[in-house]
């Protein structure tokens, strides 16, 4: 039984790895298809290259006859050769800069609709993909098929280049060809084995190195974590794995190649033996001349490199065509938050007041089995701002993730200005509503250019009215290069408090309708919550903000509470009234403040008992 089931496995896996195989050439021929162009260019200087190639021995045969054997004008034909070689070599700098260009503009092409898509898959997608995965295919797998199209006109010139050689040989001695050419149909059933067996190994060490890109970026991300927790060790092991599974599955493949590599270098040898043994015996019967002879060995010289090059192009080619059939499952993702066909636009102001929401019997799960939200209804008056409190995992941080369409309600509507978000173009959409995420990450560029992300054109004028409102304009002025200053990587050389206001400066610089502070204070430390806090206060004046808050001062900025509880609104009111007559809502803030002031505690104690 077990064995019969072992079979049908080995047999479902082959078939796997045959649609996969067949998947990824038929990737590669539509790839191709649209360079064809610029690569027959490539492959016609190529075929140019091969017949000045091929032509030397030639001109060499005739330099041996007619300039050694009888005397004739040998500076003629040797300045013929150095002609050929010049050519040749022009030829081949032509050829090697074609193949070049086409292979790095397929690699540009590819990694720009890779990006592309990547960005604009929804926020589901890239909360189950992992981004070490996404970066092996943007880099390591895109430099398979940039390798392999490199060797497109290089093979197809060194094709040619058989080609001619083989003909010029029956051409020239029909027996002595066909005992130099014997070996070479088994270095054609060579190559197709090879093909067969180096697929799957290729395919094998590109999943691995996707793994170990995906442990180097975790490590690299979370480097604080690491050294904070005194885990390198932890993660150097981690990394140990997966290198040795790579060096496990690269030699694998090693092994594939050393057994079928040595054929190309033996079997021409073989022919080579031929010819000496047969071609000797004919020159010395006077059936052939001295510079047949030495132009039959040259031309088995020129064999050798071009049938080593047809089973590299075989290699290349799988790996191209396994790294195409990783990039196409990323590309063949369809986005399940899209545009709507017919949108609509939302209302212009008018002279009145923009951004009122409205959330109307809701209902989403992340996992729909199993609800965040049930039937959930809210309504926020343009220019009004919020606080939605609730227990950990209660849905706070939901509510605005289905205001900027980063997932769809599974029943009911979300609305802006009356206009359900599903009807209004995604950019549009997002363009009018501003976040400060909880965890802040600005990007490795200047403060300015973090700042106007959201508005690359923007003024110097705005950016600084922004940093001010946002209470960030006097400590970026002390700053190296002020607004000039590069803040590195995650903008951690800024202080939390101070990468909160730039975060709160960004968001408010387009103007949004709707300006959302999730949890905006929870990173920053309790004595430069105030700061914060005022800062907030400025922005929030006249615009409509949602704030996703447990701090008790920064629920009391807004004007209204709403409490969120057993996956609903459970109250609504002002934060003291809640606190007065809502036991549920005092509980849960308890439980908050608990949790915050816990490592506060933990110390005075520790500090006691060293005492």
């Amino acid at each position: 039984m077990s064995v019969s089931e072992t079979d049908s496995e080995v047999a479902a896996r082959l078939e796997f790895e045959q649609s996969q195989r067949s998947e990824g050439w038929k990737l590669l021929r539509g790839l191709l298809r649209d360079q064809r162009r610029n690569l027959i260019i490539g492959v016609l200087i190529g075929i140019s290259w091969a017949s000045f190639k091929v032509a030397v021995p030639q001109v060499t045969k005739f330099a041996i006859n007619e300039g050694i054997e009888k005397n004739g004008p040998l500076l003629r034909w040797s300045l013929i050769i150095a002609g050929l070689g010049v050519l040749t070599g022009v030829l081949s700098g032509f050829r090697r800069y074609f193949a070049f260009r086409e292979s790095r503009w397929a690699e540009t092409l590819l990694r720009e609709k890779l990006f592309g898509h990547v960005l604009n898959l929804n926020i589901g997608y890239h909360d189950k993909a992992q981004t070490g995965q996404l970066m092996s295919r943007a880099s390591s797998d895109l430099m398979q098929i940039q390798g392999f199209i490199v060797m497109i006109p290089i093979t197809m010139s060194n094709v040619i280049q058989i080609i001619a050689v083989a003909a010029i040989l029956f051409v020239t001695d029909p027996v002595l060809a066909v005992v130099a050419m014997l070996p070479l149909p088994f270095v054609n059933l060579s190559a197709r084995r090879f093909s067969n067996r180096i697929h799957p190994a290729s395919i094998a060490v590109q999943a691995e190195q996707a793994q170990l890109a995906n442990v180097v970026e975790e490590s690299v991300s979370g480097v604080r974590v690491i050294k904070g927790f005194g885990a390198e060790r932890v993660q150097f092991d981690k990394l140990e794995k997966e290198a040795d599974d790579i060096f496990s599955e690269s030699m694998k493949a090693a092994k594939i190649r050393s057994n079928f590599m040595p054929a190309i270098d033996v079997l021409p040898a073989i022919g080579a033996v031929g010819v000496l043994l047969v071609g000797g015996h004919r020159v010395l019967s006077g059936q052939l001349s001295i510079g047949d002879m030495v132009a039959f060995n040259v031309y088995l010289t020129l064999l050798v490199w071009p049938l080593r090059n047809v089973g590299m192009i075989i290699a290349l080619g799988q790996r191209a065509a396994s790294a195409l059939v990783r990039i196409n499952e990323v590309l063949s993702t369809d986005s399940e938050i899209v545009d709507p066909p017919e949108p609509r636009e939302l209302p212009s102001q008018n002279g009145r007041q923009l951004g009122s929401v409205k959330f109307d019997r809701v209902q989403f799960g992340y996992d729909p089995t199993r609800p965040v939200l049930k039937n959930f209804n809210l309504d926020v008056v343009a220019g009004e701002s919020i606080a939605i409190v609730g227990a950990t995992a209660s849905g706070k941080s939901t509510v605005p993730r289905l205001l900027l369409r980063f997932y769809d309600t599974n029943s009911g509507h979300v609305f802006l200005d009356g206009v359900d978000v599903r009807k209004i173009k995604l950019h549009e959409l997002r363009r009018q509503i501003s976040v400060v995420f909880e965890d802040t990450v600005l990007f490795n560029d200047s403060v300015k250019s973090n700042i106007a992300f959201a508005k690359p054109d923007a003024s110097q004028a705005d950016i600084e009215r922004a940093a001010r409102l946002a209470g960030a304009h006097d400590f970026i002025l002390q700053l190296p290069s002020g607004y000039n200053t590069v803040i590195g990587e995650r903008g951690f050389s800024l202080s939390g408090g101070q990468r909160q206001r730039v975060a709160i400066a960004r968001a408010i610089i387009s103007d949004p309708r709707v300006l959302v502070l999730d949890d905006a204070t929870s990173a920053v430390d309790p004595s430069k919550e105030g700061e914060i806090r005022e800062a907030m206060r400025t922005v929030m004046s006249g615009r409509t903000t949602i704030v996703i808050a447990h701090r008790p001062g920064t629920i009391a900025l807004a004007s209204r509470v709403v409490f969120i509880d057993d996956q609903t609104v459970a109250a609504i009111g002002k934060h003291e009234e809640l606190v007065a007559t809502n036991a549920r809502y005092r509980e849960v803030l308890a439980s908050m403040q608990q949790t915050e002031d816990l490592p506060a505690n933990s110390s005075r104690e520790s500090a006691k008992a060293t005492k």
